[in-house]
């Protein structure tokens, strides 16, 4: 996933279904990549300069990002995966309401990974994003699972 175009292809999501129904009409991986620039455009492009929602991480550590980054990213690809590989057994899609229905605990885990506190070292704060990282893996493969 490039991750500049997945953010301007969500202004042009954002108007197609403003004429047509919203969300509704649109696909389940257009959802997934509208969720993801919406996580971008909240988690990582305020950092790159002096927002005023973000002032208590104006000085947000390069390691930091880039694990944040790469959660947001897996979340995308794997989400997409389980959407693609369709239906299971009995007929139940998994689609993106599925996603933040089943995995919301991990989702939000994703969306406040920018409080975590550079204070605790660079360590500590590692090891949290490959645990979310880890569980994000273990989540889309349980629901999976559990669909089929």
């Amino acid at each position: 996933m490039r991750i500049l175009p997945s953010v301007s292809q969500r202004n042009n999501m954002v108007l197609v279904p403003a004429t047509v129904g919203w969300k509704d009409a649109l696909a389940e991986t257009d959802k997934i990549t509208l969720e993801t620039a919406k996580l971008l455009r909240k988690i990582i492009l305020p950092r790159t300069h002096l927002h005023r929602e973000c002032l208590y991480d104006k000085f947000c550590p390069f390691y930091k990002s880039v694990w944040m980054m790469r959660n947001i990213i897996h979340f995308y690809n794997l989400a997409n995966q389980a959407v693609e590989r369709g239906a299971g057994m009995d007929g139940q899609k998994i689609t993106y309401t599925l996603i933040k229905h089943r995995l919301g605990d991990l989702f939000y885990r994703l969306v406040s990974q920018k409080f975590e506190d550079p204070a605790e070292g660079e360590e500590a704060l590692v090891a949290k994003f490959k645990k979310l990282h880890e569980d994000l893996t273990a989540g889309f493969r349980n629901l999976e699972d559990e669909t089929r």
